[in-house]
């Protein structure tokens, strides 16, 4: 078969496997279900045979593969560099969706401007009251769990950008906002301006869309290809140096689309100016959740930390690493929300030994996820990106 073939690629990509087994202690799955299947190198053996045509795509097969997190933890620690993202989104793509994928529900998700428009409608009529008791699928129905995600109380807002006064031609930031984030992550991506600009940068903005992530790992390749050749487009449209989104989730596919680009979350990029900011002391214990996708993909999270040490007197908690992961996983938390709320609980619990102010997290599914589930707990704990945090504490000068 030719290499072009996807069962030849994904035939391929499975023979790097030497099922040595390191990818297990790493497992958020393995380590819930204790099941060889719910591993990475049981769901390589499955993609193997199903690539070779030796088994048939039947539901209970599929499962674990749809069960699958994407976070990637077992491709960082992989002694053979299984390109383990490649074969899964290439095996999903063979597959196609699960009949299960709510499409209706994820189609509002990635349309930024009816999601706005229905998240007013919800606040307005408080609908997280009563409108759960309407919705079909039973206790942890997608639509249900959509609605334990919708936020009442709105992040606070970091004061404007200033314009950059450094001499000199500045590096040009494009901020990626994405669908959700666009929508419940406004108060990050101003923080964001805020303080690229304070950091010398000049910034400009791309339009609201989804980048495709959510299609791509659900098996939905053709609406995944589209959203690529629309970034590809707006990024044709702008002049500048570099594109970052607030959302780790989006890295991978932004990257995919345009591999030319410098593609990062902005902590990188403030890092290497942070000479150039100054921050508010803040006598505060904060706990910091690292989401999968800024530790596997965007590989930030030590740059991050350095930033946030950088607020006087703040104490920093870091969350536990791998398997700890929240359970949200871009369509995940919808499609599964019983095992979202299974994987959410291990992190939650570390959360509790912990006396702190905030909880942060620059992931806007792990982040809405985990306040849902602070909610369900009657907690009081606000939840906050980095970004957000940062430009509240940062000093105008």
């Amino acid at each position: 078969m030719p290499l072009e073939n996807p069962r030849h690629r994904i035939a391929v990509l499975a023979d790097q496997c030497v099922q040595c087994g390191l990818c297990l202690p790493v497992c958020p799955t393995y380590a819930l279900d204790g099941n060889e299947a719910e591993s990475p190198r049981g769901r390589i053996a499955i993609a193997a045979a199903l690539a070779r045509e030796q088994i048939s795509p039947t539901p209970e097969l599929r499962e674990p593969l749809d069960h699958c997190l994407g976070c990637l933890s077992c491709q960082r620690v992989c002694p053979a560099g299984v390109k383990y993202e490649e074969l899964l989104v290439e095996t999903r793509g063979l597959l196609g969706p699960a009949t299960e994928r709510p499409g209706l529900l994820l189609g509002v998700v990635k349309r930024p401007g009816l999601s706005r428009w229905l998240l007013g409608l919800a606040r307005l009529t408080r609908a997280t009251r009563w409108l759960g008791r309407l919705l079909p699928g039973g206790s942890h129905g997608p639509w249900r769990a959509a609605l334990t995600l919708i936020r009442g109380r709105p992040g606070p807002h970091p004061g404007p950008p200033r314009p950059n006064r450094s001499g000199g031609k500045a590096d040009t930031v494009a901020i990626f906002p994405g669908c959700a984030a666009s929508v419940q992550d406004a108060d990050a991506e101003r923080a964001a301006e805020t303080l690229l600009t304070a950091a010398g940068y000049r910034v400009t903005r791309l339009p609201a869309f989804c980048c495709g992530a959510l299609d791509l790992h659900d098996g939905a390749i053709r609406s995944a290809e589209a959203a690529a050749d629309r970034i590809r487009q707006a990024w044709a449209k702008v002049d500048a140096d570099h594109l970052v989104t607030v959302t780790p989730g989006c890295l991978s596919t932004l990257r995919q689309a345009l591999p030319d680009v410098r593609v990062d979350d902005p902590y990188r990029l403030l890092a290497e100016r942070v000479d150039q900011l100054s921050f508010h002391p803040l006598p505060a214990r904060v706990a910091l959740h690292m989401p999968c996708t800024q530790a596997n993909v965007a590989r930030s999270d030590a740059v991050l930390v350095q930033l946030l040490q950088r607020i006087p007197e703040l104490e920093l908690k870091r969350l536990p690493a791998p398997p700890y992961c929240c359970g949200a996983a871009g369509s995940h938390v919808l499609q599964f929300p019983e095992r979202a709320a299974q994987l959410r609980e291990s992190v939650l619990s570390q959360v509790d030994i912990l006396d702190v102010h905030w909880l942060l997290s620059s992931n806007i599914g792990c982040r809405l996820h985990l306040a849902a589930g602070l909610d369900e707990r009657a907690s009081s704990l606000p939840t906050l990106h980095p970004l957000t945090l940062l430009a509240q504490q940062w000093i105008p000068s």
